[in-house]
């Protein structure tokens, strides 16, 4: 069996719309060092709808800190801000444009969910499960894998006679010789 390090990973960021596409790119870059592609596009637009509701929704400010979680068969991304009313699923006609990140957030999450803290503000995260790494063939960066050879190669016997009767050059078609760029410096 093998198992999966807890791996932790925090940014501190202004909920504006150019950090929004920073933090998505740190998202997914850190999920692609942590051997986690599959997981990429559904963290990074779920961080995406929770940074655009910070953006849109969060007062006094648009402080924000995202936390990126992997502990065991887990993925959690969580967004803590300084707001503390509690966002909500809203109940949207089919015209709306509007209003559906927590709803897409609850369809491509494996669960999500709000937390008040203390302090007046809230988190709302979500987790996704991690692809079992034997099923896609793929080992994680901290697998070691060592391969031993019980005999020895056997050596490849010499060529006795040349593997080509012609030089390289006269192999070459008369169209790919006539456009080289490399002129002679000799006349001739």
């Amino acid at each position: 069996m093998i198992s999966r390090p807890n791996k932790h990973c925090t940014v501190e960021l202004q909920a504006l719309p150019p950090r929004i596409g920073q933090v998505r790119r740190i998202v997914s870059a850190q999920l692609r060092y942590w051997n986690l592609d599959p997981l990429i596009d559904p963290a990074a637009l779920c961080v995406t709808e929770l940074l655009t509701n910070v953006h849109q929704h969060a007062e006094p400010d648009k402080r924000c800190t995202v936390e990126i979680d992997l502990v065991l068969d887990r993925l959690t991304v969580s967004v803590r801000d300084h707001d503390p009313r509690l966002p909500r699923v809203a109940d949207l006609d089919a015209g709306s444009t509007h209003g559906r990140g927590l709803a897409l957030i609850a369809a491509v999450s494996d669960s999500w969910g709000v937390q008040e803290r203390h302090d007046g503000g809230k988190v709302v995260w979500f987790s996704l499960p991690v692809p079992d790494p034997s099923a896609a063939g793929r080992q994680t960066r901290d697998d070691r894998t060592t391969v031993t050879f019980e005999q020895p190669v056997p050596a490849l016997p010499p060529l006795e006679e040349p593997a080509f009767d012609e030089p390289a050059a006269a192999r070459r078609p008369a169209a790919v010789l006539d456009r080289s760029p490399v002129r002679s410096a000799v006349p001739g």
